[in-house]
This record gives structure tokens, C-alpha cells and sequence, in this order.
């Protein structure tokens, strides 16, 4: 099967996955590395970006075998409602805290895809808010507010 390159599903996710590894790699050179023993704010980052890197190069070697075409158009609604639930979740993050910021975000997220039910995206929104707290403010001891609504922000 022969599929041109710039049609070619997997090829371009890799691609994808490759620039945005590097990118963030990159980025993340300006700050300190730190060990295994003691993370700095680099490490995650570059980790990452080295990480997608390689799962870009995988997808993209697997998409120049098969050849998969690219089917249908953009979806340009889909692709503004998740750039617009990361952006709300920014906003929302500082003003009224955590748990509302990825309720918003997971909910709107959901929404964009085509397969929306509200019972999943309840049970889904619950859990991963579950899993959220448990890791960044319990295990981590991150300094995130649960709940926040200061005026004046």
C-alpha cells in the first residue's frame, strides 16, 4: 500500500509527537537537572521530551510501513473546545482552585469527542479528580488549593 507521506496517519503523529518532545525538551534546558536522588525542575521535562521523541520515531517508522491514509476532514470544533478547556483550566486553576479547574476541563474535553455520555464523563471526571488530589496534593504535597474563590482575581 502506498500512502503520500503528508496523507500518511501515523507518519504525521509521529512527527507530532517528535516536534513536541523536542520542543519541550528543549525548554526545559534552561532550568537545573538535577539527580535521581534530587529532581530538579528540568528533569521531568527532558525526560519526557526525550520519551515522546521516541515514541515518536516508533510511530513514525510504523506509519512509513503500513502506509495508513489520514480519512475525513479536520475537526475544527473538537480542536478549539479542547484548546479551550486547557486555556479555561489555566484561568480557573488560580481563581477558583483544583478541583473545579479539572472538572471544567475533563468535562469539556470529553465533550468534544463524538462518543459523549454523560454517566462515563461523571465517573471519569470523579476518578481522575480522585486520582488528581491523591498524587499532586496528598503524595506530592503540592501546594494546590482544593477550593479558592477569592474575589478580586
Amino acid at each position: 500500500m502506498s500512502t503520500r507521506f503528508h496523507n500518511n496517519r501515523d507518519a504525521l503523529a509521529g512527527l507530532l509527537f517528535m516536534a513536541l518532545g523536542a520542543i519541550g525538551f528543549f525548554v526545559a534546558l534552561s532550568y537545573p537537572f538535577g539527580s535521581l536522588q534530587e529532581m530538579g525542575p528540568g528533569f521531568f521535562p527532558r525526560v519526557l521530551g526525550v520519551m515522546l521523541v521516541g515514541f515518536g520515531i516508533a510511530t513514525l517508522v510504523k506509519g512509513l510501513r503500513s502506509g495508513e491514509p489520514v480519512e475525513g476532514a479536520w475537526s475544527w470544533l473538537p480542536l478549539l473546545m479542547l484548546a479551550a478547556s486547557l486555556i479555561a483550566f489555566g484561568w480557573l486553576m488560580e481563581r477558583f482552585g483544583l478541583l473545579p479547574a479539572l472538572v471544567v476541563l475533563i468535562v469539556t474535553s470529553a465533550r468534544a469527542g463524538k462518543e459523549f455520555r454523560w454517566k462515563e464523563t461523571a465517573v471519569l471526571t470523579v476518578v481522575l479528580c480522585l486520582m488528581a488530589v491523591g498524587i499532586f496534593v496528598w503524595g506530592l504535597g503540592l501546594p494546590y488549593s482544593l477550593f479558592s474563590f477569592e474575589p478580586g482575581h
